[in-house]
């Protein structure tokens, strides 16, 4: 969506702030032992308590309220009777409808003990995350996003999932542009715009830039089963840098 009024500005602040709560809640209570499904139930009731709900289930019917993909998962994972382990890289993906608007944001925690390998991962999703916020301007080619994502990932000797995409939100999860990808393609000739709502999120690996499809129909890991990571914000275009609506 575009942002072209008061109304909808205040809107999305709201959603996003909800996400980005969501979001902390479950980063702090993520803990060995626990499963997934008990994540989730965390995610869900910080939702509730502020009278929003689970966008990709009223959206997709998707059997969780939050997405958690661990490992070699990058995206999509449904929450269930998984036990976390030491050592397990936890995507953390939080989707929230909160009076017709929707925000989308995700972190990646590592569960102690974190190797080095681990955290070079995790931080270098961050880091791609902001060197995209940083070229994020109204005016800007839409391919700037992809470019900036890639450059830093590359240099930190990782690998981009070219098959997973950021794109519009605000009224519902994906809305145009639909495909942003988190490397260079000159071929998209759309600006970034004024008051433009969309998605930054990095979504790299250790080793393949490929993904494969899990049998459960939802979740997305890496061809190669290599370690995923995911760093993500919900943002609104400005002349300057943007308006990060799911950060707290």
């Amino acid at each position: 969506m575009s942002i072209d009024n008061e109304k909808d500005l205040e809107g999305l602040l709201r959603v996003g702030r909800v996400v980005g709560l969501t979001l902390r809640e479950m980063a702090e209570a993520l803990r060995p032992g626990m499963t997934t499904a008990e994540l989730d139930a965390i995610g869900e009731a910080v939702m509730a308590s502020h009278g929003a709900r689970s966008a990709p289930k009223v959206v997709y019917g998707f059997p969780g309220a939050t997405c958690i993909s661990v490992n070699e998962e990058a995206v999509h994972g449904i929450p269930g009777p998984r036990v976390l382990q030491p050592g397990d890289v936890v995507k953390l993906d939080v989707t929230v409808e909160l009076d017709g608007y929707v925000a989308d944001a995700a972190k990646t925690v590592v569960l102690p003990p974190v190797s080095d390998e681990k955290r070079r991962l995790q931080e270098c999703a961050e880091a791609a995350l902001r060197k995209a916020l940083a070229v994020a301007r109204a005016g800007q080619p839409v391919y700037a996003i992809g470019r900036a994502v890639e450059a830093e990932v590359e240099r930190r000797g990782f690998r981009v999932l070219r098959e997973l995409f950021s794109h519009g939100v605000g009224r519902t999860i994906h809305e145009e542009p639909r495909l942003i990808p988190n490397y260079e393609d000159r071929r998209l000739k759309t600006r970034l715009a004024d008051g433009m709502v969309i998605t930054i999120e990095p979504i790299i690996s250790v080793g393949s830039r490929r993904t494969a499809d899990k049998a459960d129909g939802w979740t997305i890991r890496t061809s190669d089963f290599s370690l995923a990571a995911h760093a993500e914000h919900s943002i609104v275009i400005q002349k300057g840098a943007p308006l990060v609506l799911t950060a707290l």
